[in-house]
């Protein structure tokens, strides 16, 4: 007996689910369709898994769980299509009646949905075959998708990796220019008082263009990389861009010796990824939050002078300030708050060591033993 509607359900499930594959991992520019299933996965596995992380007490184990959401939920993907196309084959043979030679099961959907697994993942086991011409149609027609959908997976795993790779070589490389977390402060202070100090930094404002340019267009292809955590638990892609759009402010505000023009493109670039990355996430922009006090303001003046970097100063420069500030920080805020990171302070009055002075052997062995027991159960 012919069921209609378990065949147009089958339908349904692989074609959806060959339409998200399509547009997730073969379509190189963001989907604007308001519903996408794997848009719904994400909303749906995100809100509970940061929920669940907020139960683990201190930062440091919060931060460990939440950098496993990425790379688990790439393959919760992967897992949740393949059982859509298994599903939705095994519907059309149970809708249509398939007749199978050597069925191991007693009821019909059973059998469809072992051969539809058998043949999706391409085992050829061969203790249940197709009996009916259209059976034999479907089952080649899904051992070729199942071939090409592997193959899809196979494929899509290096070039996620190398995206994250490349990004995260040139957040490395703020560690010693800027300190960890980066901050606009670090960053000019330690770029000051040498000879082509200001030079050096404007060729990384031109590393950090391409990096915002790059970042831009892999994420907005591959949003699941905006899950994926730095190796350290104080750095951070947001915070990066962040402490370098905060730079990229001072400087068109007016920084003494320092290249204008090369700051107004780094900073375009890299507001345009932060808008895009906010619309991808429906982050709301949140300008209520007040990043730079007049304290802290006039605390980077009064030092950087000291140094020989002199910041514009009065009422039109503050005011500029304000307003280029207005043009990032509010989608930066909201990126922070929906991924579960934090944003940099614009200046860090406390004294820290660098990423690169510190390693976890010379830390632990510099712990008593009741916090080297602390540290192992932060740890896990």
């Amino acid at each position: 007996m012919i069921h209609g509607l378990e065949i147009v359900l089958g339908l349904f499930l692989i074609l959806i689910t060959l339409w998200e594959t399509f547009e997730t991992i073969v379509l190189p520019r963001r989907v604007t369709r308001h519903f996408r299933v794997t848009r719904t996965f994400y909303r749906m596995t995100w809100g509970p898994w940061r929920a669940l992380a907020a139960l683990r007490g201190s930062k440091k184990k919060q931060d460990v769980m939440l950098s496993y959401y990425g790379p688990l939920s790439l393959l919760l993907l992967f897992a949740f299509w393949a059982l859509s196309l298994l599903f939705g084959f095994a519907l059309i043979h149970h809708g249509e009646a398939s007749e199978f030679h050597g069925a191991l099961y007693h009821n019909g959907f059973a059998n469809a949905l072992y051969l539809s697994g058998t043949t999706l993942f391409t085992l050829g086991l061969g203790d249940i075959a197709p009996a009916s011409p259209l059976a034999r149609f479907l089952t080649v027609l899904e051992a070729g998708l199942g071939f090409g959908f592997l193959a899809l997976v196979i494929g899509y795993l290096p070039v996620l990796y190398q995206s994250f790779s490349r990004r995260e070589v040139t957040i490395s490389l703020l560690d010693a220019r800027a300190g960890s977390p980066p901050t606009a402060f670090e960053m000019l202070r330690r770029n000051s008082g040498e000879n082509m100090a200001f030079e050096a930094l404007t060729e990384v404002l031109k590393d950090w263009e391409k990096l915002a340019a790059d970042l831009m267009e892999t994420h907005l292809s591959y949003p699941v990389l905006a899950y994926f955590r730095s190796q350290h638990d104080n750095q951070s892609w947001i915070a990066s861009l962040t402490a370098v759009l905060d730079v990229c402010a001072l400087a068109m505000v007016g920084l003494d010796g320092m290249c204008q023009y090369q700051s107004r493109m780094t900073f375009a670039i890299a507001r345009h990824a932060l808008v895009d990355l906010c619309q991808v996430f429906s982050a709301k922009p949140d300008g209520s939050v007040d990043r730079l006090s007049d304290e802290d303001l006039a605390y980077m003046r009064e030092n950087l002078r000291t140094g020989g970097v002199r910041l514009h100063e009065g009422e039109a420069a503050d005011a500029e300030l304000k307003r280029i500030r207005a043009l990032y920080e509010p989608y930066a805020i909201a990126l922070a708050r929906h991924l579960r990171l934090e944003l940099p302070p614009w200046v860090k009055h406390e004294v820290g060591k660098d990423n690169w002075q510190t390693t976890a052997w010379q830390q632990r062995q510099s712990l008593t033993p009741r916090e080297k027991v602390a540290a192992h159960d932060d740890h896990f």
